[in-house]
């Protein structure tokens, strides 16, 4: 059982972003002249301001040329187009150690097609996770973000411990599809003991598969290494898009290094207050909202339509529908196929249909959407997300509630949804238990005093990053910092999604520098 994100889902992302919109008025692809942080300014500081007492950093990882080729493929991810070029970036194993081990960080970028002297610098993309590929991702989202790079770079990479930096595979094919039979929601004294010796067992292997690195890919230690990234790519100041958990790397980055922020958009925005069981409580409503939202289009009663949805779990608890494959339909696979289609509303009528055949005793629709979030291909071969995703959030939360003090949630969790509430109240237990290495922080610290204006973008029906936390978001980076903008719609993320009051806002703060008015609302 994963987390129900504190990321971007990988198939529900292929099909929002690339699907969404550009968007955009003609005005913002203008450029007016040189913008702040453009990299004709002063170049790369071994010791640039606001990086909060950080070490200065030897020239052997400030000075280093990125060497960028033509992109390699791999069996998960073919190779982009020319358009697109690969490098590879050094960067300190342990940053209290900077002249220490280093692991390499794989980049892409594509390069700006407009005027050299109206290009600004690179724009960072992080698409969320933890644990997403950004050098997967870049390619299929450049459509949607065409207009930027008129004035910029289009950057991303991938995080330490992620795909091909240093990524890492905590169990086999085999043994994943063995941890299907997991049951998610104990009911039993041998079902829980099961749960959390499986949850035991993934730590070992990730222990055993990452080694020294997994103490070491927290996201603090990811926003050192953008910073670093920031320097070698020749840009005096670092603008950034983050997405889902890209939000939360951006505030931590802001906080740390202040003195160093450009134009920043932070979009589908993580609430920086809420700890494990916040962010768990945060996501059930979240996505209940967007059930019922649904329900609600479908024309059902959302409180009917929700209970119909919970007796058929419980039935599935029971007895798991056949799929017409040796797999059957688990409770758990269940919600996970459920979860899938309500990132994106163009998704919807697929859900429609998974719910339509499992009432009629099929439960293939279903496992499709669940293998889709899970990454697993028709091979039977599964993708690593969610193990970078677990080894870097085990790393930031410190706070690991026990079984006892889970169970004494659970009826609040399920009170907030009989769909979702067993699930993520259980997974707050589960997720980090007997973890290798101790978590970091209750919350991120995201205050960033004397930062240029951050723009923060919410979405009314976001199901796994809710409203609330942008205004929360805001709030933290503190007063003149921290700027919403919100969007009354569904799905995962707001811009790119189909809004031109969103896109051409967005585009306006990035292209042109224009920061809108605080609270801005976009229909």
């Amino acid at each position: 059982m994963t987390r129900f994100v504190r990321w971007t889902a990988l198939a529900a992302a292929a099909a929002l972003l690339v699907g969404g919109c550009s968007g955009g008025s003609s005005d913002d692809d203008k450029g007016d002249g040189k913008g702040d942080g453009e990299t004709s300014a002063t170049g790369p500081s071994s010791n640039p301001p606001g990086t909060q007492g950080a070490a200065a950093l030897p020239a052997s990882l400030t000075s280093q040329r990125l060497d960028w080729a033509d992109c390699e493929g791999t069996a998960d991810s073919p190779a982009p187009s020319s358009d697109w070029q690969c490098a590879t970036l050094k960067v300190p194993l342990d940053w209290s150690e900077p002249e220490g081990r280093t692991i390499g960080l794989a980049l892409i970028r594509s390069e700006a097609r407009g005027d050299k002297d109206q290009r600004i610098g690179s724009l960072l993309f992080n698409f969320g996770g933890p644990g997403g590929s950004g050098v997967s991702m870049m390619p299929l989202y450049g459509a949607t973000v065409s207009p930027l790079r008129e004035r910029y770079d289009l950057v991303s990479w991938d995080p330490r411990g992620v795909a091909a930096s240093e990524g890492v595979r905590c169990r086999s094919d085999k043994a994943i599809q063995t941890a299907e039979s997991v049951d998610a929601t104990p009911d039993t004294a041998a079902e829980e003991a099961a749960y959390f010796k499986d949850a035991t067992d993934f730590g070992k292997g990730c222990e055993k598969a990452a080694g020294k690195l997994l103490a070491h890919v927290s996201t603090t230690d990811t926003a050192r290494d953008m910073d670093l990234m920031r320097q070698v790519l020749g840009d005096s100041k670092m603008h950034y898009f983050g997405i889902s958990y890209g939000t939360e790397l951006g505030g931590v980055y802001a906080h740390l290094f202040p003195g160093n922020v450009g134009r920043l958009v932070l979009d589908a925005v993580v609430d920086p207050s809420a700890d494990t069981v916040g962010h768990a409580e945060n996501q059930t409503r979240g996505f209940q909202r967007a059930l019922d939202d649904y329900l609600k289009s479908t024309g059902q009663d959302p409180e009917q339509g929700t209970r119909k949805i919970a007796d058929l779990l419980k039935e599935l608890d029971a007895n798991p529908l056949p799929t017409g494959t040796d797999r059957k339909l688990t409770q758990t696979l269940a919600v996970t196929g459920i979860v899938l289609p309500l990132y994106s509303k163009a998704s919807w009528p697929t859900l429609t249909s998974a719910l339509e055949a499992a009432e009629q005793g099929d439960g293939s629709e279903l496992l499709t959407l669940a293998d889709g979030y899970n990454e697993r291909d028709t091979s039977g071969h599964y993708g690593t997300t969610t193990h970078s995703q677990r080894v870097i959030s085990c790393l930031d939360d410190k706070q690991r509630p026990t079984a006892a003090e889970t169970k004494k949630l659970l009826p609040a969790f399920e009170k907030l949804s009989p769909v979702f509430g067993p699930f993520l109240g259980w997974d707050t237990a589960g997720w980090c238990h007997d973890w290798p290495v101790a978590g970091q922080w209750d919350t991120p610290e995201v205050s960033a005093p004397g930062a240029p204006p951050v723009l923060v973008v919410g979405n009314t029906g976001d199901p796994a990053t809710p409203y609330e936390g942008a205004r929360k978001m805001a709030d933290e980076l503190g007063k003149g910092v921290g700027v919403t903008l919100t969007w009354k719609g569904e799905g995962h993320g707001a811009y790119g999604s189909g809004s031109d009051c969103v896109d051409s806002t967005v585009n306006a703060y990035l292209l042109r520098g224009t920061v809108p008015k605080d609270g801005k609302v976009c229909s």
